[in-house]
């Protein structure tokens, strides 16, 4: 089974009418969509509240993907608002019940930073963050090339099938230590994640400018790319029961459209964008 779905659902004007309140959007992305990325987790924990919400207003067989808390991956700077780390972890774990209770949570996601490379420590860590975490599935992103170098690589993928880690799989520009290439290989055989982070190699690494963080996902794929990851998901597809698959190339908008013709390209029925109001004044 592929899930195609997208990092977020505020943010992607063409799937909602004119006028389209905050709070009922995510039954209308719910109407395109079978899967969802929560990235409004990681910068804060949020309420038990929200995730009963998101929970309710979505269909019986919705998916979602949840970014994990950035003081849980190191990617926090300045004080936290948790005195430590074992409450960090628990108010996560609580927050998020409702959408497993709901049958609905794929995967608790862990991206770490690109500091975040391969050393003892930091396999620790992983093993911290795992037993932290209880029996809830958790997936792995990395985002330091040292994992997949080619001494790494089989080490890598055994340490996370053997921890219990589902594999995030990018597609990302190949652009320094700080990005990781595309490994079509599972650790889990019930799932696995792929996360299409876009091609933008110049505004990567902040070559960009000083806005180069809102432009960094800036990329539209091409019919050639996603037919490269129609192979891409056939090859999957032999090694894992269910993939889910998020555009997160979300800057320039294109997000939706590439979720879209991907689905075409797989069979999947797809339904036409909410009609936009051509605003004259």
């Amino acid at each position: 089974m592929i899930r195609i779905g997208l990092a977020g659902w505020g943010d992607h004007d063409e799937l909602y009418e004119k006028g389209t309140a905050a709070k009922d959007k995510l039954k209308v992305y719910g109407t395109y969509f079978g899967l969802v990325e929560v990235d409004s987790s990681f910068y804060a924990v949020q309420s038990r509240a929200n995730y009963e919400r998101w929970a309710a207003d979505t269909p019986q067989d919705f998916g979602f993907v949840i970014k994990a808390y950035q003081g849980m991956t190191g990617h926090q700077r300045g004080r936290s608002p948790f005195p430590d780390e074992e409450t960090m972890f628990g108010a996560f774990r609580e927050s998020i019940e409702p959408v497993r209770e709901a049958g609905k949570l794929k995967a608790v996601l862990f991206q770490y930073p690109p500091w975040f490379d391969c050393k003892k420590a930091h396999v620790e860590e992983l093993r911290l963050a795992r037993e932290r975490m209880g029996d809830l599935p958790l997936a792995l992103e990395f985002r330091h090339q040292s994992w997949f170098a080619e001494e790494m690589r089989e080490k890598t993928l055994s340490f996370m099938q053997r921890e219990g880690w589902i594999h995030s799989i990018c597609d990302e520009p190949q652009a320094g230590p700080g990005s990781v290439p595309t490994v079509l290989q599972a650790t889990d055989r019930r799932l696995t994640i792929v996360r299409m982070h876009g091609r933008n190699a110049a505004n990567w690494n902040g070559g960009g400018g000083p806005n180069w963080r809102e432009v960094r996902y800036l990329y539209n794929y091409s019919e050639e790319e996603l037919l490269e990851w129609k192979a891409n998901l056939a090859v999957l597809g032999e090694q894992t029961e269910e993939v889910c698959f998020i555009f997160n190339n979300n800057s320039g908008g294109h997000a939706a459209g590439n979720a879209v013709r991907l689905m075409e390209m797989l069979g999947q029925p797809v339904r036409p964008f909410a009609p936009q109001q051509l605003d004259l004044f």
